[in-house]
Parts: C-alpha cells; structure tokens; sequence
C-alpha cells in the first residue's frame, strides 16, 4: 500500500467535506455497440504495475495545491519574450485581448502556466498533449463524413509530456471560469472536480478496452445532447445548428466582396484583416506549392482543382495574435465554388523550453502530426509549407462547422457538466498516444488525484487573478501597450 504525502489540516478538513458529499457520476456518451473488454495480459498487468510504482515517487496528492515557487518568472517578461517575434503592430491586440477578462488572460498565457508546471512534480507518465486544453479550445468541428464531432480543436502547443499538465490546464480554466461567472469558492472547485473525475474513470475505461475500440472512439454531438436539461435543449440545438451554418459558403458572404473584375474578393477591416501586396500574395501562392507536397495524393489532387483568388493578413485568437496567419479564398476550376483555408504560423512549442524537443523539426508539421494523434478525426486540407525566411505555416479549413460553447452564459451546473464533458473528452485524447492502463492505475479509483487537481486549479485561479492585475498595472505604466478591438 502506497503512503501518500501527509496533508495540511485545511486540506484535510476539504478533503473531509469532499467526501461526505454525494458523489456524481461523469456523462457517458450512448454507443451503439460497446466497446469490449480484453483479457487482462502480461503487457498490460507491467503497466498497472509502473502506474502503482509512480504514486512513491508522485503521490497523487501532490498534484496540488498550487504554491508558486519563490524563483517564480515575472508572467509580463515572459509574454514580452513571446511578442519579440510577433507582428509588432498586432502585438497590442493581444495585450488588449488578455486584459478583457481573466479568462481570456489564462487562454492567452499557455507560455505563463507551462513555466508554472515546470515547476511541480511530473508523473513522466507520458502523452502527446494538447498542450492548451482550456475549455474554449474544446468544441464542434465536421469529421470528413461531416458528421459534427466534440473534441480538442486547438493544436498549436502540441508536444508529448505527462498528462497530468493538460489536465491541470483544464482544470484551471475551469475555476477561472467559474469565478468570472460569480459562483463561490465551492462550486468552483466541484466544477473543477469534476473534470478531473471524468477524466479519471473515462481513463480507467479505456484502459480495459481494445486498441481499434479506443481509436475509433468519438464523440458524436447528437449524444451529447442526451446530456443537455430539458430546459436547456432547444439552445443547445441552436448553437449546434449554428455551428453546421458556418461552411464556406456562409464564410463567403460574411467575408467578402465583389471585386471590379466581378469575381469575390476578401473584405478588408484593419487591423483584424489586412490586405496584402501582390508580392505577399505571391508568397501565399508558393506556401500553397508547398502545402500540397504535404498532403496525401486523393487530397493533393482535389486541392490542384483549387485556384487561389485573394488572400489577406487575419488576426485570429487570444494567445495567437500577432503570429502571421492569412486566409485564403480559392475557387474551383469547373464551377467556381469557393474554399476558404487558413494559413497559421506555428512557432515553437511553449513546452519546449520544458520538455524534451519534439522529433518534429518543422513546426508546423509538429502541429498537424499533434491534431491527427489527438482528434478523432481531422480535417481532410490540414497540412503543413514552409514559407518566407524559413517561417513554419501550417493550413486548414476556415469554419468548417466550427463552433464551441458561451463559457460565460454557464450557470454553475451547466459548467460543471461541461467540465465532465470535456475531461472525458480529454482522456480520449491522450488514450491514443499514451500507456493508458500505467495511467489509469496511476489515478486509482478512489479521489485523491480529483480532489487534489481541484485545489490546484482553485489555487491557479487565484494566481490568474494576481497574473491578470499584473498586466492591467503593466499597461497602466507603460511597460505594454494595449488596444480594445471590441
């Protein structure tokens, strides 16, 4: 019997209280068939015993609180650092973005957190993380069968780590969010909570099922709605009918114009989308050469049906802004019907400054090799080029049936079966990179890992307060420049 660190009496008595609680069972998406379990192996009785072995060296217990460390990086310096690379007249945008809100500020601060998780025990129980699995960077996308899916939608600081800094992230955002929405200390912490504790017995699930089950699973947003209230469900349906909307079709009415010869041309609206010289258009088209050689040879030939008709510099994100990322507005050779791409600058990892370098040596192609790993299924124009100076880009489709959930129109209920939502989501994910049952035993079936996720992510939300202070006093003084683009 593995002894777990001695606790504090504060976290005892929460823990206490915790446990008197009636427990409430994760949101287990409907499946057809279920996923069969497999004969217990060899293989698989090693892992369970690495996944015990690992609690001596990280308690679960330890996974929280939150205690900065003494030597703590000062978090302006280190989105300063980031901007030095960054369009320097968009980078004010960003600044503005991150001081909206606390929220926006943690989803604009993967570099400050992953500095953050540098500095807590690490399990080396390894995944390919999300790497900024906050709650906005879950949502609804078309799978190739265009179907609507639920999953991760986020990829730019993908790298292989120990899942437990994803699920942290997670969950912090998730007491971020509950604070922003006015609920008290408590609710927070069970929305929190519950993340983890989705996260936890989906894992323990996937562990006993068969590789193939584990890779074809996936997260139908029609199942989704047999979680949603009675009350609830016609808005639920209205957003997932919003979301089917956006195809490129309605991203040619929305984003463009006609142009003098007749044919659609982008509508600029500086600075969030900029016009750029034919020699930058020039410049796209040769990324575009490049992206094809990445794809696969049914897809590179559909695309060759493509022509590129205009393109334009377009801010996008939180945390993003400021890296060069264009659209693209192609049309078809026989027809002419319209295809909207995005082309995304993908720098370095913010992980990797922590972490073992990605045996990826284009950033782009370390972004799309990360979507393909974690989503269930991806899009069919995600691809990787190579562009001016040596830059990575990476390509997709624009609002291709995009859309996620109103973080801030969540009462405290709605959040917390989200959070479950979204931790199951989570563990899917990782299922298909990592040694799911070494982590599944890891965590146990008891709450301890729940429990002490939770007070990290309550105690990480007080430091997003005092991180998001930090920056509305760096540009009360002058040290960053912001600007509101709302």
């Amino acid at each position: 019997m593995v002894t777990e660190k001695p606790k504090s009496e504060k976290t005892a008595r929460s823990e206490k209280t915790a446990k008197s609680e009636k427990p409430q069972s994760s949101p287990k998406p409907k499946k057809e068939t279920g996923p069969k379990s497999v004969p217990q192996g060899a293989r698989l009785a090693e892992e369970e015993s690495r996944g015990r072995q690992v609690r001596k060296t990280v308690p679960r217990s330890s996974q929280g609180p939150w205690t900065p460390p003494k030597d703590r990086t000062d978090p302006i310096a280190i989105l300063e650092a980031q901007a030095a690379t960054r369009v320097p007249e968009l980078v004010p945008i960003r600044y503005g973005r991150m001081a909206a809100t606390e929220f926006a500020f943690l989803r604009g601060g993967p570099a400050i957190m992953a500095s953050d998780l540098a500095s807590t025990p690490n399990t080396g129980l390894n995944v390919q993380l999300c790497g900024d699995a906050h709650l906005s960077n879950f949502g609804f996308y078309a799978s190739p069968e265009r179907t609507l899916l639920f999953d991760l939608n986020d990829f730019d600081e993908t790298l292989p780590g120990p899942f437990e800094w994803d699920v942290k992230r997670l969950a912090a955002s998730v007491a971020v969010a509950a604070r922003q929405n006015g609920f008290t200390e408590a609710a927070s912490r069970d929305a929190a909570q519950a993340a983890a504790r989705a996260y936890r017995e989906h894992m323990r699930e996937l562990a006993t099922w068969s590789e193939l089950d584990v890779w074809y699973e996936r997260v139908d947003t029609q199942e989704l709605l047999s979680e949603v209230r009675k009350r609830n469900r016609a808005e639920a349906e209205q957003m997932l009918t919003k979301a089917r909307s956006k195809t490129s079709l309605q991203a040619l009415e929305k984003l463009t114009e006609p142009g003098p010869d007749g044919e659609p041309r982008i509508k600029h609206d500086p600075p969030l989308i900029q016009a750029i010289g034919m020699r930058d258009l020039g410049v796209v088209q040769e990324t575009f050469e490049d992206f094809l050689h990445s794809m696969r040879e049914d897809r590179r030939l559909l695309l060759e049906r493509f022509r590129i008709v205009d393109a334009a510099l377009k801010v996008v994100g939180v945390g993003s802004v400021g890296t060069r990322c264009f659209i693209a507005l192609l049309a078809g050779t026989t027809v002419g019907d319209p295809l909207m791409l995005q082309i995304k600058e993908a720098e370095q990892s913010v992980l990797a400054a922590h972490l073992a370098p990605s045996r990826h040596r284009h950033q782009g192609e370390r972004v799309v090799a990360g979507q393909r790993l974690l989503q269930a299924a991806s899009d069919i124009f995600l691809g990787w080029a190579t562009g001016p100076a040596g830059r990575f880009f990476y390509w997709r489709q624009l609002r291709d049936m995009k859309g996620s959930v109103e973080i801030e129109r969540l009462d405290s209920r709605m959040l917390q079966r989200y959070a479950q939502v979204c931790g199951r989501t989570l563990a899917r994910a990782h299922a298909r990179s990592g040694a799911r049952a070494e982590i599944a035993e890891y965590l146990g079936r008891s709450d301890v890992f729940d429990r002490a996720v939770a007070s990290w992510a309550v105690g990480y939300g007080e430091q997003t307060h005092r991180d998001h202070a930090a920056l509305l006093a760096a540009i009360a003084q002058g040290r960053v420049q912001a600007v509101s683009d709302v």
